[in-house]
């Protein structure tokens, strides 16, 4: 897969125009189930008319540039975004930055100029929602409208849902906001994740026989704070020293989002992860957690005693829950 930041600058990076493709268009922010669902058409698209399959995103989100106080928090990095996308079937990933001059591109020059000039459409694949040019002016009857005009076919895929909810980023942010996790994963199609660096923490967790990893994510969403059973990946390009081939490439723990009110008042929020059956170093290594269930709130304990006690008690509950 091809990441490529600005359609101007796509043929250079690819070597040639794009051949006949098919274009599908969208924030993309966490890669649910109707995001998997537009790439998919797109890909089915362009396999069938032997051209490319394109993915066209955004960076910044545009309520990062008419609302940022506004903006929703990102459920992944812009590099997990492009990922993602690839995994879903995109063969190219062009992200477009998101200026005020582009978002003043009038609808009729978007699909001109942007659609058919520059991406060289054949197909556009779009949500039933997608709105486009200046003011949001363009809708789906706009675009298939101009694209009878410009030379490309609209497919519209319509609203996705799963046990009747339907897959939204919003919705999985709400889920994620309220600890329901195992909704999030639902809408995604996978665990909903926290990527980042572990950087070094107060190392408490370790004078009290359970290290952690203190987590730096990557991305802006942050699930609500307490404890939940996950699963960790070291997910860096050198495998951590102390591995084997018999070893695992991931591991279950017992993650803990919070202040630390035990130790200090008003603290800051970290991400700890306590990796179970792990013994080595992982300062400045990239780890993602895979959420599996919010098992409680995070509480003050009176002593060291009765939080080692619950500690206990919550790793013994995530090896029942993660396989």
């Amino acid at each position: 897969m091809l990441v490529v930041r600005g359609r101007k600058n796509l043929a250079a990076a690819l070597g040639r125009p794009l051949a006949r493709a098919a274009v599908a268009i969208g924030n993309f922010d966490g890669v649910h189930r109707g995001h998997q669902t537009l790439i998919a058409t797109a890909r089915q698209l362009a396999d069938k008319e032997g051209g490319d399959c394109v993915a066209l995103t955004f960076d910044p989100h545009p309520a990062r540039l008419f609302a940022p106080t506004l903006a929703p928090p990102l459920i992944v990095s812009l590099e997990r975004r492009a990922e993602l996308l690839g995994q879903a079937g995109a063969q190219i990933v062009v992200v477009e930055p998101f200026t005020r001059d582009f978002a003043a591109i009038e609808a009729e020059a978007f699909a001109a100029n942007v659609l058919g000039e520059d991406l060289h459409a054949a197909k556009v694949v779009v949500g039933y929602d997608f709105t486009f040019g200046k003011g949001r002016r363009g809708d789906t009857t706009t675009l298939e409208a101009l694209g009878g005009r410009v030379g490309f076919g609209v497919s519209i895929v319509r609203r996705v849902s799963v046990h009747g909810l339907t897959c939204s980023s919003t919705k999985v942010r709400e889920f994620a906001l309220e600890g329901r996790v195992e909704g999030a994963e639902v809408l995604l199609g996978r665990p909903l994740e926290l990527s980042g660096i572990v950087a070094k923490g107060a190392g408490r967790g370790r004078q009290i026989g359970f290290p952690t990893a203190n987590l730096i994510p990557d991305a802006d969403l942050v699930p609500k704070p307490g404890i939940y059973a996950a699963r960790a990946q070291i997910v860096d390009d050198v495998r951590a020293t102390n591995q084997n081939e018999d070893e695992p490439d991931s591991w279950r723990c017992a993650l803990s989002i919070g202040t630390n009110p035990t130790f200090v008042r008003d603290g800051a929020l970290t991400v700890e992860a306590h990796l179970l059956d792990f013994d080595g170093d992982l300062y400045g290594r990239r780890l993602r957690v895979q959420f599996v269930q919010r098992l409680r709130d995070e509480h003050r304990y009176e002593s060291m005693e009765a939080l080692v006690a619950q500690i206990r008690t919550d790793i013994a509950h995530t090896r029942e829950l993660v396989g």
